[in-house]
């Protein structure tokens, strides 16, 4: 039993035309006019399998296929349909649209699972519209009040309430996702380490834990000209001296890595030194024991490189996610269906946070990792061959038979 790859890949690139940008991307932010544009061809798609679709308060869609005995609880897949602004075809997408090829290659066998199967598109899983990632998952599992949600404004000012309403995408409360026996969500990669393994299939262990932190560095504006250098005290040439540390600080310890994503200078004038510098630092290491070490170390490359550029500091821990260890159970289940398959696989911790992460509080949970060329992710030159899509959308037409017909 395998997959129609003609069908998905005809279904995947009908996606990609919704949004679709210039250099072969997609923009397609949540709730926006693109993104109701492909909920509506989704749920004709969903329609057409013989699925029953329901949408709950949060506009997560979701569509049933009932199995034979619909008293137990269903094993669900899927993922989300938002991208990022300027990014890939398949972040996401590939993990709903090869979750319908699923239920449409189980429609042409004519094979029934004693469970239901439920496919998934969650809301706003990228967070580049509103505010935070994976809102629409974190809403079902009650992580996130609906009042904290609904009250969520784009860059423009547009409530979340009002982008759903407006979307024709509000449903009912009555239709959230309670309960699942199991959730199982193909993505890809969005790194090098399958690509440079030559492997086809990731089987993830786990979503590993990060920690954000901000630093303020503050030194004395002074005049550009006449401060002579041995007098200064550079807010701006001390952080850099911190990122550079961090970064050397992160490549000698296995599995951790920091990254300074945004960097803020005051009073950013040509010819005055800079007072103030603040960056950000994320970091991420699957040990949660290892990592919660890591902010003391950081610390002390602060406080030392501080020292050595006689400026002030304060360090400030913002966010912090404890790493997700996913059951053996599922990742056997995944690396069996692998096996039977004779594809190759690799185990590892995922780098970056998914849908997954959250389901996982209320569900066994495993993830499906296909390469990712070049590691790229999250841009519109993101691409993964139609081969190892199909490798991966078999492995969870397999996994999902399996799980949908355990009666335990």
């Amino acid at each position: 039993m395998r997959i129609d790859l003609q069908r998905l890949m005809e279904t995947i690139n009908t996606s990609a035309a919704m949004g679709a940008t210039e250099n072969g991307g997609l923009h397609r932010l949540t709730l926006a006019n693109e993104d109701t544009e492909m909920r509506g061809t989704f749920v004709h798609w969903l329609e057409t399998a013989g699925l029953e679709v329901t949408v709950d308060d949060f506009g997560n869609i979701y569509g049933r296929r009932e199995g034979t005995n619909p008293d137990l609880s269903p094993v669900v897949i899927g993922s989300h349909l938002d991208t990022q602004p300027y990014g890939g075809k398949y972040d996401g997408v590939i993990g709903v649209l090869a979750a319908l090829e699923v239920i449409r290659t189980l429609n042409d066998e004519d094979i029934k699972t004693e469970r239901p199967i439920v496919i998934v598109n969650f809301t706003n899983e990228e967070g580049a519209r509103f505010t935070p990632p994976l809102l629409g998952s974190g809403a079902v599992i009650g992580d996130l009040s609906k009042t904290t949600v609904y009250d969520t404004k784009d860059a423009e000012g547009t409530r979340f309430e009002t982008a759903l309403y407006e979307s024709g995408y509000q449903g009912e409360e009555v239709h959230r996702l309670r309960e699942a026996h199991a959730f199982v969500e193909l993505h890809i990669e969005q790194g090098p380490v399958l690509e440079q393994k030559q492997k086809s299939i990731g089987v993830v262990q786990g979503i590993q834990g990060l920690a954000w932190l901000t630093v303020h560095v503050k030194g004395e504006a002074d005049h550009a000209g006449t401060t002579p250098m041995s007098g200064r005290k550079d807010a701006l040439v001390a952080a850099s001296a911190m990122v550079t540390a961090l970064s050397r600080y992160a490549a000698s310890v296995e599995e951790l890595v920091i990254t300074v994503g945004t960097l803020q200078v005051a009073p950013s004038a040509p010819n005055v030194v800079p007072s103030d510098a603040a960056f950000t630092i994320d970091m991420r290491h699957p040990d949660d024991h290892m990592r919660k070490g890591v902010p003391m170390a950081i610390r002390k490359i602060i406080a030392d490189t501080s020292k050595m550029y006689n400026v002030d500091f304060e360090l400030e821990t913002k966010y912090q996610a404890e790493t997700v260890h996913f059951p053996e159970r599922i990742q056997n289940v995944l690396l069996k269906e692998t096996s039977s398959l004779e594809y190759e696989s690799e185990k590892f911790y995922s780098g970056a946070s998914h849908d997954a992460k959250n389901m996982s509080s209320i569900a066994e949970t495993g993830m499906i990792f296909v390469p990712s060329v070049n590691g790229k992710s999250h841009h519109e030159e993101e691409y993964t061959n139609d081969a190892d899509i199909e490798k991966g959308a078999n492995v969870l037409l397999r996994a999902t038979k399996r799980l949908a017909d355990e009666n335990e």
